[in-house]
């Protein structure tokens, strides 16, 4: 996940003894704020989620009061994500792919949530207030509402109601140029140009004229091949879409030794506000998607581009963020709703998701267990920032039980490389860090043969997807259990844990044998 979190500098800045002074200084101030019911300062939001972070490794909207919420609510776009369940219903987590939510006692709680909010404005405001004049959505699939609201009393009752399962600011984002960075949160991985003049000692020329990553070899990816090349496999790519002027995701992607096998190409990104937005399109106008694309499936070519660990395989890419970090309302819109018909997809078997934030959003989480209960083998990246701030762990969506996270490290050694994240949380590892001159992997660039190089965990989850698609291929009778243990087998440290690494390095070699 090239670069993202690098705005969280400031974090490690905040890492000392004396904050915890200032953090119960804070928690004092909520405290009064919370008993005048006073719009909270976005400033102390943004530090109370920060000060979250570092101690709990991850934030959720659960944790915070009744007037935080409300507060964090008016600084954004006053969109409330609303997840509720049907009376008696339990571990609904678990059974998130068996749920109509067109049933009737399905509908029954979702119109408490509407009925309710419409109850509470007319007796604050004096007037009748209708459910149809309350600006809404409902989800076709998910059981969860959004609407626009902005009212502490709305708050107040709905988090006390017994079927509503969370309550999430839809478009609320941390302000960390607030803490010292001067980068952009929401460029965070959009870098992708062609390396001109690649050291020789970075690839490999294969036949009939590609080039393949230094890092191959290493995890037995190109001995793989002879073996599987990931033929009759669909992968599922969500992330920035994939570049309309790369011929080797377009016209050329059967070219060369790869043949029989399709590309196709989704958006479910919006721009515009929540009620007059408009789907953006499949096109990356970033280069972090295409370059996840060529490292999964690019094709073995004849024209001297970089070769993709499954160069065989379908590819789906799917459009849901602008970039790589899944903080505004559209992009975590857009991720759920890619997961859904990607999980409705019969022939998708993986999904490669080099995306995420340090937020746990419910929404997205509901999307990933619909998935997951499809039977998809879905991949997330554990997280990549600068080395100053890499001491925060694993990233959401990875920290879920249904995704199989993934980080990078560097070749020879288990140490994380130098932009990318490590924990408990880890599943496995990939070697894409080169000794001594901390080369990153091959792929391709937004347009041309010229490989391009990208870092960080992201490389390394789509690297791990190629390798399940090598080994899927090899046995299409499997299951997605079946092929997650395979790998596990044939990772280092099986079978056991490791505390930072999980099972360790993937080797495609044994997986497939």
């Amino acid at each position: 996940m090239k670069r993202i979190l690098t705005v969280l500098v400031a974090m490690t800045i905040l890492w000392s003894c004396s904050k915890d002074e200032e953090n119960l200084k804070v928690e004092e101030q909520l405290v009064d704020v919370q008993q005048t019911t006073e719009i909270i300062p976005k400033e102390k939001i943004d530090e109370f989620i920060i000060n979250s972070l570092k101690k709990n490794n991850e934030f959720n909207w659960s944790e915070v009061n009744d007037v935080m919420l409300w507060s964090a609510l008016v600084h954004a776009d006053s969109i409330l994500t609303v997840g509720y369940t049907a009376s008696g219903q339990a571990n609904i987590n678990e059974r998130m792919t068996s749920i109509n939510v067109q049933d009737p006692e399905w509908i029954k709680s979702r119109d408490e949530v509407f009925d309710e909010t419409a109850s509470v404005l007319s007796r604050k405001y004096n007037k009748s207030v209708e459910v149809d004049d309350l600006p809404s959505f409902t989800h076709e699939v998910l059981p969860f509402v959004e609407m626009k609201a902005s009212d502490l009393e709305v708050i107040n009752r709905l988090r006390s109601l017994e079927n509503v399962r969370y309550i999430e600011p839809l478009g609320y984002e941390v302000d960390f140029q607030t803490y010292g960075s001067g980068e952009r949160y929401s460029d965070s991985g959009c870098s992708n140009s062609p390396d001109f003049g690649l050291a020789s000692d970075n690839y490999s020329t294969i036949s009939p004229n590609a080039k393949m990553s230094w890092n191959y070899p290493g995890m037995g990816i190109d001995q793989a091949w002879n073996y599987s090349t990931g033929q009759g496999i669909t992968v599922g790519l969500i992330d920035t879409g994939l570049s309309p002027d790369q011929i080797k995701l377009g016209n050329e992607f059967n070219s060369g030794s790869s043949a029989n096998r399709t590309v196709e190409r989704f958006g479910f990104h919006a721009t515009g506000m929540w009620w007059w937005k408009a789907i953006d399109g499949p096109d990356d106008q970033c280069g972090h998607g295409t370059a996840m694309a060529g490292v999964i499936a690019a094709p073995r070519s004849t024209s001297g581009s970089s070769v993709g660990v499954a160069y065989n395989a379908n590819l789906i890419g799917v459009r849901g963020t602008g970039d790589v970090v899944v903080n505004s309302g559209n992009e975590k819109t857009g991720v759920s709703d890619a997961l859904i018909y990607l999980g409705n997809r019969n022939d998708v078997k993986i999904i490669s998701m080099s995306i995420g934030d340090v937020f746990h959003n419910s929404k997205v989480a509901d999307a990933i267990r619909y998935a997951h209960g499809k039977g998809k083998l879905i991949f997330a990246a554990a997280g990549t920032s600068t080395s100053f701030t890499n001491w925060f762990g694993v990233i959401f969506p990875a920290t879920m039980n249904e995704t199989v996270a993934v980080t990078g490290v560097k070749e020879g050694q288990y140490v994380r490389c130098d932009v990318c994240h490590s924990g408990d949380k880890v599943d496995f590892t990939v070697v894409m860090e080169k000794a001594g001159t901390n080369a990153h992997p091959l792929s391709l660039a937004m347009s041309g043969s010229d490989p391009s190089t990208v870092g960080g965990s992201s490389v390394a989850t789509a690297t791990a997807a190629g390798i399940a698609a090598l080994v899927w291929s090899k046995n299409p009778g499997w299951n997605r259990d079946q092929v997650l243990n395979k790998l596990k087998q044939s990772a280092d440290f099986y079978p056991n844990r490791n505390s930072s690494f999980g099972y360790g390095n993937l080797n495609a070699l044994t997986a497939v044998q």
